[in-house]
């Protein structure tokens, strides 16, 4: 007959599981953390929100806000645009009627400016044609629905082709912007190197009034490539 004493049901549960005991183990540490940090839980999810928010502003989108009314009557001062840094980071380009921002250094001034793309590489940008409208690439662009009411096209007479890599750039309030006119003369031609472009202005976020959506004008899509095709 065997002997041995068995363990009883009691017994067994009565001793303590090593991995539960680990896992209080770990549950108090963390715990002991939480209670050291000001705020206790709160403060490393705040921490994490704050990490995702800087990389979220780095890589993906930033908040600009708009400086001057260069840009009116679409974008009007104290305005902030959510811009789509991620817009020309995979292959894609921008297109002319895109309203960019960029890096002026060098080039504008030590600042960041808004404006709209009017030419891109290779394009033969002039104005004006003989109703006052520019032509890109032989083609006139009715600009009439951003412009600002009572503005001309351009009151500064050029002709220009658009190195490669780089971008001919325009403010809607043609009156009270500086842009690629004023820079002609200037390093660069008043061109915008691609490397510079910060991102593309896609939304109106504030004030909650004006919030809308910032399209590509129509117009633009109808003036043909450098090469004759259509962009």
């Amino acid at each position: 007959m065997d002997t041995e004493a068995q363990p009883t049901e009691r017994d067994r549960s009565s001793c303590p599981e090593p991995v539960a005991a680990e896992g209080r183990s770990r549950f108090a540490f963390v715990s002991r953390i939480t209670d050291w940090l000001p705020g206790g839980w709160i403060a490393p999810i705040l921490l994490v929100c704050l990490v995702f928010l800087l990389l979220l502003n780095a890589f993906v989108v930033q908040p600009f806000q708009i400086p001057s009314g260069s840009m009116e009557n679409g974008l009007r001062i104290g305005d902030r645009v959510l811009v789509n840094k991620l817009a020309y980071r995979f292959g894609a380009g921008p297109r002319r009627g895109d309203v960019v921002v960029f890096d002026g250094t060098g080039y504008f001034g030590n600042a960041d400016y808004i404006k709209r793309v009017v030419g891109v590489g290779g394009d033969h940008v002039v104005c004006c044609d003989k109703e006052g409208r520019i032509r890109v690439n032989g083609r006139s662009v009715d600009e009439s629905t951003f412009l600002h009411p009572g503005d001309s096209p351009s009151t500064v007479r050029f002709t220009v082709v658009v190195p490669d890599g780089t971008l001919f750039v325009l403010g809607d309030h043609r009156s009270d912007s500086s842009d690629s006119r004023d820079h002609l003369g200037s390093p660069g031609g008043g061109m915008i190197p691609v490397s510079d472009v910060i991102g593309r202005a896609d939304w109106i976020i504030w004030p909650a009034a004006h919030w809308t959506r910032l399209q590509r004008p129509g117009a633009y899509a109808r003036v043909p490539a450098a090469d004759g095709a259509h962009g």
